[in-house]
């Protein structure tokens, strides 16, 4: 009886396959072997689309792969063997789609292997992984992911307003410059460096993007309005340093959303949290490919490191729950206070910005030095002030009791908003002194701006971002080498207790992430003004790689309180997508707003940036006009609007059907564990009751 039970079970379990059972069919029941009385599961060897042909009648069911079948590993790969043996009769057009299909899937592998071969600092980043966990590991992928967005970004700028622009400039007797207008005090412009100079002035000159920098084409003074036109090949260089610049926006835009989308699905589908994680980790999260003990020992650090996340956070939801209402309201009080004297802290440092700059602009004329300091002025102060504040910030962090996820997040909350901001307040008082908007006409009624103190605004816009870029890579540097060697040091060659308990540092994953935010923000407001800041910045980041994972493995210990690194990733987008958003605000108002400089750049001649774009459209045909004209047109716009609220309409509904469908696998987990448990519950109640010894 037992093994009639077990036969109906097998034959049952295996229906709807692909793999059809001897017992489902009379005419296939005939050629069973003499071995079908036994327990195990019976299978046509045949292809599946064969044995659904000879099925006749019956339902055509989808087979399903080998591989998900519950059955031991030597039936599967015997099973495997017999179908490749036994090759279908195929027409030509399906014998050529399958090779088709087989072609293209090993050319896929091949090249996924390829891509993962040459992953730029793979072994690198497992390593970090492994012995410092998922949330400082986020920190590398994060400027990983930044090297990659600016060399790219700089490939489009290089290849579409510097070549150009050098090749031009060498065949100047061909091209064409657009007539300038303004008045002849408008257009003096000391555009020739000084030949006769000191070797340390160009020392100088380099660190501040004055003296020959600044008649490079690193700055947008060096370019100039020329447009080639001949009679089968026209280029305008005005019209392709702006449009450069605005699809280098979009570029980075479309880069930074569909990371942040992977993100996301990462994050919802690991659920966002600790609860159901601990199975996930443990029965799944082992990499089998790890062969070598040192790749084993890096493996199980990782593990480790989340398994002390979850476990974390667990305890101090676990104590949040427990608390009284009046620790409650004693905790939410101090919370409030304590976030007061943050934001009075910032408020401090965007004050000490804003003097700053207003003397640096005033000192302007200094030279050796001291015109050095001074133009590194507002740097000196921003980079202070991001170091101390955000330092201040953590220590109230840490008095506000928050678990470690949302101790990240409101760290890197009060450091967006500093740096950010503080970044702001740096072109609020640039763009005060150029427009003249603080009452002071005078200066700005001939040219529409400030030309005696920014006969060129826009290379001395482009000068203060660079000279950013180059303070905060300085200042990394300095820092590896003065505080964070010296400090190694002197806890590992000292038996003082209170240097021993100081020890070495920790990696501060918000501090170094807001640190690559902010230097990313600065090349983005500074690309109009500075074309090559791009490049400059890929070469900034890929030596803050390097020195930061030589201060991770030499100077920094493992972090006492880590977090988890999914929601982590999420957040370190957002950020940077609101200092995209930051930097377009600048873009937008340099371009539609300000009065380009008259005696020098691409954009002399005219009013605003924004006006080569018309002057362009009507220098077009009609019939291209036309075109364009259609599609701005409300003829256009409007079906496409529709179109994409359709679409829209559809990713949502189908989100929110899959949503469900999640919540819904998600409680019936729950129920089977309830059930688990009260199965587990009712057998050792059965079992004290029959006094069964376990």
């Amino acid at each position: 009886m037992n093994s009639q039970l077990q036969r109906q079970g097998s034959a049952t379990a295996v229906q709807g396959t692909g793999y059809t059972s001897d017992q489902g069919s009379p005419r296939l029941r005939r050629v069973t072997s003499s071995r079908s009385d036994q327990n195990g599961p019976q299978f046509n060897w045949r292809p599946a689309s064969a044995a659904q042909e000879d099925a006749g009648q019956e339902a055509a069911v989808p087979p399903k792969d080998l591989r998900a079948l519950p059955m031991p590993m030597a039936l599967k790969r015997a099973i495997s063997q017999v179908q490749q043996m036994q090759v279908p009769v195929l027409s030509s057009f399906q014998s050529w789609k399958r090779s088709k299909a087989k072609s293209l899937s090993r050319a896929r592998k091949s090249i996924g292997g390829f891509l993962h071969y040459i992953t730029l600092w793979r072994r690198s980043l497992n390593k970090i992984g492994g012995n410092f966990g998922d949330g400082v590991q986020s920190y590398f992928l994060f400027l990983r992911f930044l090297v990659v967005l600016n060399f790219l970004s700089s490939m489009l700028i290089i290849g579409f307003v510097l070549i150009p622009s050098i090749v031009f400039r060498s065949v100047a007797s061909d091209s064409v410059n657009m007539t300038d207008n303004g008045t002849a005090e408008c257009r003096q412009y000391d555009h020739k460096p000084d030949p006769l100079v000191r070797y340390f002035s160009y020392f100088l000159d380099l660190l501040s993007g004055t003296g020959f920098m600044e008649y490079t084409y690193l700055f947008y003074g060096y370019y100039r309005n020329t447009m080639v036109a001949e009679s089968d090949f026209s280029y305008n260089i005005p019209l392709a340093y702006l449009f450069t610049a605005v699809f280098y926006f979009a570029f980075c835009l479309i880069c930074i959303t569909a990371r942040a989308g992977t993100a996301v699905r990462v994050a919802v589908a690991t659920g966002g949290g600790a609860t159901g994680s601990y199975s996930r980790i443990v029965f799944t999260g082992w990499d089998f490919g790890c062969l070598s003990d040192r790749a084993t020992k890096l493996k199980q650090k990782n593990l480790h490191y989340q398994l002390q996340v979850d476990l974390e956070e667990e305890r101090i939801k676990n104590e949040a729950a427990s608390l009284t209402l009046r620790r409650k309201v004693l905790l939410y009080s101090s919370r409030i206070l304590l976030s007061l004297v943050a934001f009075g802290l910032i408020i401090a440092a965007f004050y000490g910005i804003y003097q700053a700059t207003t003397f640096s602009q005033r000192k302007v004329k200094e030279t050796g030095v001291l015109g050095l300091f001074y133009e590194y002025l507002p740097s000196i102060v921003i980079t202070v002030g991001n170091f101390v504040v955000p330092v201040l910030c953590d220590q109230i962090a840490l008095l506000e009791r928050y678990n470690p996820s949302i101790t990240v997040i409101v760290a890197l909350l009060r450091s967006v908003f500093l740096r950010m901001v503080s970044l702001g307040v740096l072109l609020f008082t640039l763009w005060s002194q150029i427009t003249c908007f603080e009452g002071v006409s005078e200066e700005c009624a001939l040219c529409h701006y400030n030309h005696k103190s920014y006969p060129c605004w826009e290379t001395r816009v482009g000068q203060e971002m660079y000279k950013l870029t180059l303070f905060d890579l300085l200042i990394t540097l300095a820092m590896l080498v003065l505080v964070e060697f010296p400090r190694r040091m002197v806890v590992d060659n000292s038996s003082n207790k209170l240097i021993q308990f100081v020890g070495r540092q920790e990696f501060l994953v918000p501090v170094n992430v807001l640190g690559l935010v902010y230097g990313q923000t600065v090349v983005w407001t500074g690309a109009l003004f500075c074309p090559l800041l791009p490049l400059i910045n890929t070469l900034k980041f890929v030596i803050v790689f390097y020195a930061k994972k030589i201060t991770l493995f030499s100077n920094c210990r493992p972090a006492a309180k880590t977090f988890r690194s999914t929601k982590s990733k999420v957040f370190f987008l957002l950020v940077l997508l609101f200092g995209w958003s930051l930097a377009l605000v600048a873009l937008i108002y340099s371009i539609a707003e300000i009065h380009p400089s008259m005696s020098c750049g691409p954009f002399h001649s005219l009013v605003s940036m924004w006006a080569i774009v018309p002057d362009s459209f009507y220098s077009l045909s009609l019939t291209t006009q036309g075109f364009l004209y259609f599609i701005g047109s409300q003829r256009f716009s409007i079906p496409l609007f529709l179109f994409f609220s359709v679409v829209m309409c559809y990713f949502i509904a189908l989100a929110s059907v899959y949503g469900k469908s999640v919540d819904l696998l998600k409680a019936q987990l729950k129920l089977e564990a309830r059930d688990k448990q009260f199965l587990v519950k009712q057998i050792e109640e059965l079992s004290r009751t029959l006094g069964v010894a376990k």
